[in-house]
Parts: structure tokens; C-alpha cells; sequence
């Protein structure tokens, strides 16, 4: 089972990246379909529909995590083994690693030379705080959905992938004028390994796994004081349904054959 995870990891994230970053590319270069090139939008689009595309796919085989950062924030929450973290992130930047240099093949040199696969830096004059805080936000935001969602047997499988795809969408849209709104570290590592550029790598690493971890903890809480609420609420629909002691209790109505109007039928030899 933790291999057939790892393959679906593996291909999960492989979709995630070569989808994003190559329309982090096409927008980049003005590549266009039809019409004019892609704007940020179709960015943010790109990374949360792929998502949901891949969520509903393989995540009854793996959980469709494809980002360390949910892995190790649901892990924190005790809805993930820790024995099979590992797995899960070598597998997932396996994955960010052949997209890439699969978005190197069908783009080209020009994909290298000019935006270097899709790599996420920083803004303009952004600090090394923006972007920690930045991509640690899209982490949080997207690994409490993550946990929320798929905890909640109320909550579909489909309704999941759904809300876990958009959260991905507002948190690219936040982040991405600041550091570029990766909030994944493999997403961000394939590209850098690739075109061999590393632009406060540290920064995209550490910011998602720790903010990915306070979401889990925090969701571990709210978890924990939600199951005691759920407790205390079933208990009080669980009263006996008795009269109060010393109030006479109501005679017991017995079902006979007698119907009103009707003269009951002879009983038989």
C-alpha cells in the first residue's frame, strides 16, 4: 500500500507542477492559445483546479497530499503516519523534479533562460519576512482546509477536492505578488533543482512546513473541542424519555382488532 501511495504521490504531484509552472511559463513568456497570453489568474486556476483534478483522483489511494507541507501538517494533526512521512516526500519531489524537466522539454531553452522553469522568487523588494510569512500563509491556509475537509464525513469526497482546489486558488493569489505563492516545497524545489537557481530556497522550504505544521496543531484543538462538544450534545438528545417522578404516568394504548363502526368477525370453530 505505501508504494502504490508513493506512484500516486508521485504522479499527483508531477501533474501539479508541469500544469502550474507551465502556465507560470506560458503567462511569462506571452504565450498565448488564443486571444491574449495568460494573466495571474490563469495561474492561481491552474495550481487549484489541477488540484482538485488530482484530489479527486488518486486520494483515496494516497490522500492526494502532493505538497510535504499537508503531508507533515496532517501528520501533526495524527490523521497521517509518521513512519510513512518520508516516503511521501521523496516521492512528491521526485515528482516536482520530472515535471520539470519535462516543462524544460516542451518549452525549451527560452522556458530556462528567461523564468528558469517556473521558480518562485521573491517580488521586488520584498524582504526574506514577506516571503517567509507569505509562503507560510498559503501553507496554513491550504493544510487547514486540507484537514477540515477531509476529516468531516458530513463533507463529500467531491465537495472536498473542490474546497481544497480553491483554497490553493486564494492562497496563490495572495502570495504570489510577494514570494510567487508556492506554499509547496517540492513545487518550489523542482524548478530551482533543475535550473540550478536557488533564490532563498531555505525560505520556501521552511515557511510552508512550519506554518503547515501550526495548522495541524491548531486543527488538532479544534478537532479535540469540537468531538467534546459532539459529546456533550449527543449526551443531553440522549435523555430518558420518562415522566418527571410522581406525575402519573399515561395509561399504555394497546392496538386491537376492534375497528370503530365495525362489528369484529366471528371467531372461528
Amino acid at each position: 500500500m505505501t508504494m502504490r501511495a508513493a506512484v500516486a504521490e508521485f504522479i499527483g504531484t508531477f501533474i501539479l507542477v508541469v500544469v502550474g509552472t507551465g502556465v507560470v511559463i506560458a503567462a511569462s513568456l506571452h504565450e498565448n492559445t488564443a486571444g491574449s497570453a495568460y494573466s495571474s489568474l490563469a495561474i492561481a486556476l491552474a495550481f487549484g483546479l489541477s488540484l482538485i483534478a488530482i484530489v479527486a483522483s488518486i486520494g483515496s489511494i494516497s490522500g492526494g497530499h502532493v505538497n510535504p507541507a499537508v503531508t507533515l501538517g496532517l501528520a501533526v494533526a495524527g490523521r497521517f503516519p509518521w513512519r510513512q512521512l518520508p516516503t511521501y516526500w521523496v516521492a512528491q519531489l521526485l515528482g516536482g523534479i520530472c515535471a520539470s524537466l519535462t516543462i524544460w522539454l516542451v518549452y525549451g531553452q527560452s522556458a530556462m533562460a528567461n523564468v528558469r522553469l517556473g521558480a518562485t522568487a521573491p517580488a521586488h523588494g520584498s524582504s526574506s519576512l514577506q516571503v517567509f510569512c507569505s509562503e507560510g500563509l498559503v501553507a496554513f491556509i491550504l493544510v487547514l482546509t486540507v484537514a477540515a475537509t477531509t476529516s468531516d464525513s458530513k463533507i463529500g469526497s467531491g465537495n472536498a477536492a473542490i474546497a481544497i482546489g480553491f483554497a490553493l486558488v486564494a492562497g496563490v493569489l495572495l502570495g504570489g505578488p510577494v514570494s510567487g505563492g508556492a506554499g509547496n516545497p517540492a513545487r518550489a524545489l523542482a524548478p530551482m533543482i533543475v535550473s540550478s537557481t536557488y533564490s532563498l530556497w531555505y525560505l520556501y522550504v521552511l515557511a510552508p512546513l512550519v506554518f503547515g505544521s501550526i495548522a495541524g496543531l491548531l486543527f488538532r484543538y479544534l478537532g479535540a473541542r469540537g468531538a467534546d462538544a459532539d459529546g456533550a450534545a449527543d449526551e443531553r438528545l440522549r435523555a430518558p424519555d420518562q415522566v418527571p417522578t410522581g406525575l402519573p404516568s399515561a395509561p399504555a394504548v394497546t392496538r386491537s382488532s376492534t375497528v370503530v363502526g365495525r362489528t369484529p368477525p366471528p371467531a372461528s370453530a
